[in-house]
């Protein structure tokens, strides 16, 4: 019997709406995520565990939540955790990553058979889609010679910082790399998110460059896959790991930092052009789904549950919420921020937050939200997103239906005190339930808020 093979496509940092098949207004972004889509499945409510790029990936090949997996910021794994990587090995699968390498740690937990380094020049930073063509064909023709079935994971550096043709660029690499297409200020269009100044439009061209460039990786990948004549007989998923590296977006707990483009496509399993807009997958479910569709055991004791079911068609009622969290930087700042979501609201608990903590993270270094900074010597409305983006506040409840760029906390009006409750209770139950260190902290956090 032949076996499945399995391709895993990741961008870094795209925004869940920066596809154009989920929703991106500029034409053409990505004609090769969207052919992804239309050939198979689309969720919707797709979210990744946490929205910052070593954690993420750790809870992708653990089904592990970063308390439980060890891997709370830019850091290994526990030894004592199982890996997708692992099992696939035993089962007789060749294993191989491309590009963001150093973010599954320690390596020698994952098994690479094929462990290829992109981020230096002569493999164009990460950011040549045709490196990432060449060494796809390499290794699934090495697979094929091997007659081993394989597992991929194949990484995009885009659209990562420093964006395509940004002065973070230039000093970063000493030259600006290569793109298809680039984008002027006012084709872009501004999120809700961020206030529309010049130097924000400026900065989002850069990153919708970047974008298309993301695309283009996609498709080079795609190609080599197909031309390998294993296309049929590989389920291949798309995701990004976190939301775009702008203010109110990346290593947060908002909508837009870890909700996904999420795509599978499984030909002759798959109905193609389905969207699923019922169920709620997560990051942590990426490794028991695998090992359905591979027809492998169970892994015991993971957080995550298999929606192999939902890519034949099926439907799984509990899939109605998801929780997601946030520890720490790469810069080494911890900030504990826990979510739960569903369709309609959004209840975030920022344990850090005591109006004395000051929030940094990466995207602040950019053009963006210095423009943000200046624009709020005049602007009261700026001032206040910038302060609020520095100190928060202890809990956030939102109705992302309604207002999914998170602008208008409801968490004081007295119209939202039962759904706020309700929320609490399901938190303080999903962070409970898997042994989270900040329990504690919300417990009392809850108490002294009731008395």
């Amino acid at each position: 019997m032949t076996r499945t093979n399995i391709l895993l496509i990741t961008a870094d940092d795209l925004n869940y709406n920066s596809p154009g098949v989920a929703g991106c207004g500029i034409p053409g972004i990505t004609p090769n995520i969207d052919r992804l889509a239309q050939e198979g499945i689309r969720f919707v409510h797709a979210h990744m565990t946490i929205a910052v790029c070593q954690p993420s990936r750790s809870v992708l090949m653990t089904g592990k939540y970063p308390h439980r997996n060890g891997a709370l910021g830019f850091g290994p794994i526990n030894r004592d955790v199982v890996t997708l990587q692992e099992l696939l090995k035993k089962a007789g699968y060749r294993n191989g990553i491309i590009g963001k390498e150093t973010h599954l740690a320690p390596s020698d937990k994952f098994y690479w058979d094929a462990y290829v380094r992109t981020e230096d020049e002569a493999n164009g930073y990460g950011r040549d889609p045709s490196v990432y063509y060449r060494y796809t064909k390499q290794f699934i023709e090495d697979a094929v010679r091997e007659g081993e079935p394989f597992c991929l994971m194949a990484n995009s550096h885009d659209p990562h910082r420093p964006f395509a043709g940004s002065e973070q660029e230039f000093k970063k690499f000493g030259r600006h790399t290569e793109v298809t297409r680039r984008f002027a200020p006012d084709e872009i269009e501004v999120p809700g998110f961020l206030p529309d100044l010049p130097d924000v439009r400026i900065e989002l061209a850069q990153y919708f460059a970047s974008v298309h460039r993301c695309d283009c990786t996609v498709g080079e990948i795609v190609r080599a896959l197909k031309e390998s004549g294993q296309e049929d007989n590989t389920l291949v998923m798309f995701l990004s790991d976190n939301g775009m590296a702008f203010p109110f977006a990346k290593t947060n707990c908002y909508l837009t930092s870890t909700r996904t483009p999420w795509i599978a496509r499984w030909p002759g399993k798959i109905e193609p052009g389905t969207v699923d807009e019922q169920h709620f997958i997560s990051g942590i479910d990426f490794m028991p789904t695998i090992l359905q569709a591979v027809g492998l055991s169970k892994a015991g004791g993971v957080d995550g549950r298999s929606f192999a079911d939902l890519l034949f068609g099926k439907t799984q009622p509990y899939r109605t919420k998801v929780f997601t969290v946030f520890n720490q930087t790469s810069g080494k700042r911890d900030y504990p921020m826990r979510c739960v979501q569903n369709k309609q609201f959004g209840y975030i608990y920022n344990d850090w937050s005591d109006q004395e903590n000051v929030f940094v993270n990466e995207s602040q270094n950019g053009m963006s939200f210095k423009a943000m900074q200046k624009a709020a010597e005049l602007d009261e409305s700026v001032a206040a997103r910038v302060r609020f983006f520095q100190y928060r506040e202890k809990e956030e409840l939102y109705d992302f239906e309604k207002d999914p760029d998170a602008l208008n906390n409801l968490i004081d009006l007295p119209d939202y005190k039962c759904i706020v409750n309700d929320m609490r209770q399901e938190l303080l139950y999903a962070m409970s339930s898997t042994y989270d260190p900040v329990t504690e902290s919300y417990r009392k956090f809850l108490s002294q808020s009731k008395s």
